[in-house]
Formats: C-alpha cells, structure tokens, sequence
C-alpha cells in the first residue's frame, strides 16, 4: 500500500538566499551561547561581588565594561545575564508555542464551535495591548520570571494558534490528506503525522522573530521592576540599576543594553534568511 506521506507537498528552497543572513545571525546567538554556558569560567569576577573601592568606575583593563554603583564588573554582569535573558527567550516562545500549535491545529481542523469559540477568545485577546496585557497579568500575579512566563503563555499563544489555524484551513481540503482519510488514517494521524509537518514552517519563522519580543519584553519587565529580580544578573534590571547614573556612568546601561541588541539582531538576521530561503508550495 502506498504511504500517504509521498503526496507530502514539498518546499522548495532558494539555495543562495538568506545564506549570509543564516550565518551572520547563527555566529551571533553560537557566541551567546557559549558565553552564557561558559559564564562561570569567561566572566573575569563574581556578578554579585560588592566592592565599595571601585564604585563607578569606567572602562579599564582591569574592569573592560566598568563598575556599577556597587563596584560590581558589569563585564561579569553582562555575561551572566546572558543566561537569564536566552532561558526568557527560550521559555517564553516555548510554552505559547505549543498552545496555540495545539489550539490552532484542533480549530482549523474540525471547524464548528471550536473554531468560533477559540477565534472569539482570540480576538478578546488581541483588543488588548500585548505588553500593556502582560504588564496587567504580572501586576496581578506578582514581579518574577515565573509570573512573566505563565502571562506570556496567556496572551503571546495567539498569534501562533492564528497562524497554524490558516495553515491548517488550507492542508486540510489537499488531495493527500483526501488520500488519508480514504485510507482509514483516524484523525490525529492525519494531524500529527501531515497537517502538523507541512505547516511548521511559517510558525518556526515566526518563533525566531518572536523570540526577539519576549526577550525584549522581559528585559523592560526587569527595567520596570516586575522582571527578574536584583541582584539578578539580567540586562534590563542592569538598566534599570544604572538609570540615576546615566550621565556619570554610562558604560552602566549601554553594554547590557547593546548585549541586547546584538542578541535580538543574531536572532532576526536568522529568522530574516530562513524565511528568504523557505518557500512554501501551497
């Protein structure tokens, strides 16, 4: 018997395009990486060591990134947050990830009063600001990563359910999946085993990007307070620690800030060339 999986579509792929995006991105976030996973042999001091003799003082050999206003190596600082800022980004697309592939895929797929109902209580959901709603959720539930992570997987799930959901519409009415149903395949077959693989595509794009969102979006919780924690180690709570000083002490701000940007920037050009190189054939 023939295997439904051959009337699989395929994608066809540019092979040069978004090449030097794919790279450039994969270098920044590999370097990241490494450093957070290395933080504990790279970083030159303890992020957390208060030393009253060297509060504020700038760039230097000893101290590359300067001191904060508590002496403590902002180099260090930078590299340890670095954990904590890709665990957000990873955390935070992960769990609205996997809602709204769940809620999109059971919507599109069998119709009806699922799908009235699940696409009412998304449009509940996007009348109201993202951050403004996630700032509320946390507001509610209390300041820390955990609280950050539960609201985010409340409220970001949405654009991925909107997504599948109009990916599934389409492979759904497909000849292959005709074939499936023809061939007794009982329906999560035809979901996990055809609609589910052949619809991946523009939610992984959407993902990398997204991660860019979460991490900011956490990184202004901590500047505001209801992120991270001090003394955590977290580029937006070392933001917000260096703010009264930004005259005096720039270097304070401006390396966890550009910390963040290279990160997003690594993160965007990836998912710039993956969706340069990914043509979905419909």
């Amino acid at each position: 018997m023939t295997d439904v999986a051959t009337f699989t579509p395929q994608r066809s792929t540019v092979p040069s395009a978004g090449k030097l995006e794919i790279i450039i991105g994969s270098a920044i976030i590999v370097t990241w990486l490494a450093m957070a996973l290395g933080a504990q042999w790279i970083a030159p001091y303890d992020p957390n060591t208060i030393s009253l003799m060297d509060i504020l003082k700038g760039p230097s050999l000893a101290h590359p990134f300067g001191t904060d206003h508590l002496g403590r190596d902002v180099l260090s600082r930078v590299i340890f947050g670095a954990r904590i800022d890709i665990w957000m980004g990873f955390i935070g697309v992960l769990a609205p990830l996997v809602i709204g592939v769940t809620i999109g895929l059971v919507s599109g797929y069998f119709g009806g009063f699922i799908d009235t109902f699940m696409m009412r209580l998304v449009d509940v959901t996007v009348a109201f600001p993202f951050f403004i709603l996630v700032i509320a959720i946390v507001g509610v539930l209390g300041p820390g990563l955990s609280n950050y992570f539960i609201a985010l997987a409340l409220v970001a799930w949405v654009a991925y359910a909107r997504l599948i959901r109009a990916e599934v519409l389409v492979l759904k009415r497909a000849e292959f999946i005709d074939a499936a149903r023809a061939l007794g395949y009982s329906h999560r077959a035809i979901l996990l085993r055809h609609i589910l693989p052949n619809s991946l595509g523009p939610i992984v794009i959407y993902a990398w990007t997204d991660a860019v969102l979460v991490i900011l979006a956490g990184a202004s919780l901590g500047f505001l307070g209801l992120g991270a924690q001090p003394p955590t180690a977290e580029w937006g709570v070392m933001i917000s620690d260096g703010q009264p000083y930004v005259i005096q002490a720039w270097w304070i701000c401006f390396f966890p800030g550009l910390a963040a940007v290279t990160l997003g920037l690594g993160l965007i050009l990836v998912s710039d060339g993956m969706s340069r190189r990914m043509r979905i054939v419909q």
